[in-house]
């Protein structure tokens, strides 16, 4: 995207971080993994280590600083244009019905599961995360877990990963 602060960039006057976190409004904590932005209020910042190393690496991270209490988790990418307090809710309640789930994940339009939107078992992560995570993917350290797939609403897996995805 030109060198620019991706998740910064304003999708109906709102940066796409601010959106995510807000979809998160009703967890605590909110762990955001990446540089400090200014401006993000009420987050517990975290990064991967190195830097850059990829998205297994930066839920490594999370997992580090979050509380020993903390039983779910919300796994989230910061690009996302879509995901609502909704979305959380949906999920959050499909894990729960689903009983002994690793984790509930949203499907989109194409039938793909979105590996950056999900909610997990804390304990099913802690045990999936390998002990080094840099360059994993995600669909290889937890696509071998019990899953429960959620089917997307109209936009709400959508990202961004080029300008033209702004786009309406």
């Amino acid at each position: 995207m030109g060198g620019g602060d991706k998740v910064m960039l304003r999708v109906g006057g709102i940066p796409l971080l601010h959106r995510v976190v807000a979809a998160l409004r009703d967890t605590d904590p909110v762990i955001v993994v990446g540089p400090r932005r200014e401006g993000v209020p009420g987050v517990r910042w975290t990064r991967e280590d190195p830097p850059g190393s990829g998205p297994v690496a930066a839920l490594a991270a999370a997992l580090a600083v979050l509380d020993a209490h903390v039983d779910t988790v919300a796994v989230l990418a910061a690009d996302l244009m879509g995901v609502t307090t909704d979305t959380i809710s949906r999920l959050v309640a499909a894990l729960d019905a689903a009983g002994e789930a690793d984790g509930a994940v949203l499907v989109d339009s194409t039938g793909r599961r979105q590996w950056l939107i999900g909610v997990w078992r804390r304990n099913s992560l802690d045990t999936a995360v390998p002990t080094d995570p840099r360059g994993a993917s995600l669909r290889g350290t937890l696509g071998m877990s019990s899953i429960v797939e959620v089917p997307a609403l109209t936009g709400e897996a959508r990202d961004v990963d080029s300008p033209d995805d702004l786009c309406p």
